[in-house]
């Protein structure tokens, strides 16, 4: 099979397409054949060897994807060959044609999905899911204001909140993601490059304040945040690409919280629930994955590159 390798880490051009064995499924196991990855900024992060975990060299990256399964191993009951799904972690990467995944990764696709739109599932949909609903523990009639949330994670956290019966504000760098914002169910979209958003969006709480912040760019809103918060209110930060400056007494005089969150650390049961929620959702149509590129996976490094940078409009995905 054609497989992205990586042999040292570093920038983007450290992947190459390379010929790499087909793998074959043990006990517990599944191979789905690849149709579409999904591009998310930690595998940039753990590529370059700047995340706290880190592979054994040389491996795949990527931990979504969504395919056909190929071949199933002893006691997979559940799965069988033909079978459409979508691909929540893998042993050996998706960044490929074939992946080696346990079975308990490997989850449904309902028929009206495409391959790219499950690509776009796993941690954007399971990250949003997770820190709005068990860290932040948010509730129906909660204020959410979801900055950047034309990206994979955003518009996951829009539909989520949506579905869910929260009032949503949503900010994005750009027209088209503002329109997209917008489409996904927003009550209030934002231009987070207006220099008075942060007015405009407390006053849209009546200047109450949000219930729930949920953070992409924690290094330069966070301080802000604190502001926007109403009494008991939390900030979960799902992203953050250096160190900030905060006053604690704006986190002290409402009661606030500031919850770090990473996807990585949710333990399988709570996983578990997680895609039991997510493939509910895929099917009732209440969750729809935007893909705003489908890139070539020779042309993964172009990928990586465009996943780091500013206007995010929904998921890129690279195409074996």
């Amino acid at each position: 099979m054609k497989a992205i390798r990586i042999h040292e880490f570093g920038g983007p051009g450290v992947m190459q397409l390379e010929d790499a064995p087909d793998p074959q499924p043990g006990p517990g196991q599944v191979v789905v054949s690849v149709k579409a990855a999904g591009v998310n900024p930690v595998d940039g992060y753990i590529r370059a060897g700047t995340y706290a975990r880190k592979p054994a060299l040389p491996y795949s990256p990527g931990m979504d994807g969504a395919g056909i399964v190929e071949s199933v191993g002893d006691g997979v009951n559940n799965l069988g060959a033909g079978d459409r799904v979508y691909i929540a972690g893998s042993l050996s990467g998706t960044y490929a044609e074939l992946a080696l995944c346990n079975a308990n990764q490997v989850h449904r696709l309902p028929a009206q999905v495409a391959f790219a739109q499950g690509a776009a599932v796993n941690v954007p949909y399971a990250t949003a899911h997770r820190a709005l609903f068990h860290r932040a523990g948010a509730q129906p009639g909660d204020s959410v204001l979801v900055h950047g949330a034309s990206g994979g994670v955003g518009v996951a956290a829009v539909q989520l909140s949506r579905a869910a019966g929260m009032k949503i504000t949503g900010t994005g760098g750009t027209g088209k993601g503002r329109t997209l914002v917008k489409e996904q169910g927003a009550h209030n979209v934002l231009d987070h490059r207006a220099p008075n958003y942060l007015e405009q969006a407390l006053e849209l709480t009546g200047g109450r304040g949000f219930d729930v912040i949920l953070e992409m760019l924690a290094n330069v809103n966070l301080g802000a945040d604190l502001g926007l918060l109403a009494p008991g209110g939390r900030v979960v930060v799902i992203g953050s690409r250096g160190p900030v400056e905060i006053n604690p007494r704006d986190a002290m005089g409402r009661d606030a919280a500031i919850l770090g969150m990473s996807l990585l650390n949710a333990p399988e049961p709570d996983l578990a629930r997680i895609h039991a929620a997510l493939v509910a959702g895929l099917e009732n149509g209440a969750l729809r994955p935007i893909v705003g590129q489908e890139v070539p996976l020779a042309e993964a490094p172009r990928a990586h590159e465009a996943v780091m940078e500013p206007g995010a409009f929904g998921k890129i995905v690279l195409i074996p």
